[in-house]
């Protein structure tokens, strides 16, 4: 879809689920600029358990591991650089795995009227019968621009806009802009954005792939990462850095409280649950495009969109949906491909 903004992408997915390899792909194809969104890379010092890449990023490296970094921070942070990346004629594209700085930056606060569950039935039925491109046109026909910056196929948020206006009167555009929202801090009122999410299909191959990375960092000289950050001395567990999976579980071997076969177990655990965690948020957010992959990591299924959101159920990994649009000729292909044919028709 059109749009006369600039364009912004964010890449999303759990741990260990081969994010960087398609940002940087992406990088080398489309001219974008990526910005890490990992808590854990913004802390110097921190780089094998962190699985800090060696391609450049932004926002790694910029604080001390004494020096907490929150997810206001990183929004004030985001929001530059998306500006600056895009003076400079580029394309700004966040990558990484802490759904509470993606939060931060795409949600900026704002008072949104309650949900209708009744009067949003009536619209899914309505779009059942005629289809979500009538639907966008209704929108756009009260609200032209919220249907700008909403695909035609983005069932959730058309629901939603078109719901707040039948509801309350107003469009979600008047209620953005009395809010704050859509304003300096709200990127949707400043970049076409598209949001894509990679995950292996099975969950035993993330869990595989979660332990063998574990295992290649204890290899590279994990324990002696920490080993350092411990001997510094104005460290504790306590700090946001040190809470990082790996670093707390390893700093607990170093202080005596657990063996180091204990450690490494619990390590890899922490990431599993990170993972999941991370799932949990993504399973509900609104307009990701899916790209699920198979053991040797290429295409097993490519997904326009969930509907997250408020009413989600929640299966442990976002459940199978039907897909018309790519076909599947990308199946068995690297996720290179099913990204570039996805943000040829997002609305960028």
């Amino acid at each position: 879809m059109a749009s006369s903004k600039p364009p912004l992408i964010c890449l999303m997915g759990p741990t260990a689920s081969g994010k960087t390899d398609l940002a940087i792909a992406l990088a080398g194809r489309l001219d974008c600029e990526l910005i890490s969104v990992d808590s854990a890379l913004v802390y110097r010092g921190m780089d094998i358990g962190s699985a800090k890449p060696d391609y450049p990023h932004h926002l790694v490296d910029i604080r001390d591991p004494a020096e907490p970094y929150s997810a206001a921070d990183f929004a004030a942070d985001a929001n530059r650089l998306a500006d600056e990346i895009t003076a400079r004629g580029r394309i700004p594209l966040l990558v990484g795995g802490t759904m509470l700085y993606f939060k931060a930056f795409l949600e900026p606060l704002a008072t949104m009227p309650a949900a209708d569950p009744g009067l949003r039935a009536a619209i899914e039925a309505e779009a059942e019968q005629l289809g979500w491109p009538a639907i966008h046109a209704r929108l756009a026909e009260v609200d032209p621009e919220s249907a700008a910056r909403i695909h035609p196929n983005h069932s959730q948020r058309l629901a939603r806009a078109l719901e707040i206006y039948r509801s309350t009167g107003r469009t979600l555009t008047e209620w953005h802009a009395d809010s704050g929202a859509g304003g300096l801090d709200d990127p949707h009122g400043r970049f076409a954005i598209a949001q894509l999410a990679i995950c292996p299909r099975e969950r035993s191959v993330l869990h595989q792939r979660i332990a063998l990375r574990f295992e290649q960092m204890m290899q590279a000289g994990f324990l002696e990462e920490v080993r350092a950050l411990h001997r510094r001395g104005d460290l504790s567990p306590d700090l946001p850095a040190l809470r990082a999976v790996g670093y707390r579980q390893l700093w607990q071997y170093l202080e005596g409280e657990c063996s180091l076969e204990q450690a490494v177990e619990q390590g890899v655990a922490a990431t599993r649950q990170l993972a999941k965690r991370q799932l949990t948020w993504l399973r509900k957010w609104r307009d990701l495009a899916w790209i699920y992959t198979d053991q040797a990591g290429n295409i097993e299924e490519f997904v326009l969109s969930n509907k997250g959101g408020e009413g989600a159920s929640s299966p442990s990994f976002p459940r199978r949906r039907e897909s018309s649009d790519p076909s599947s000729r990308l199946i068995g292909q690297k996720p290179l491909q099913a990204a570039l044919n996805y943000l040829g028709y997002a609305p960028m």
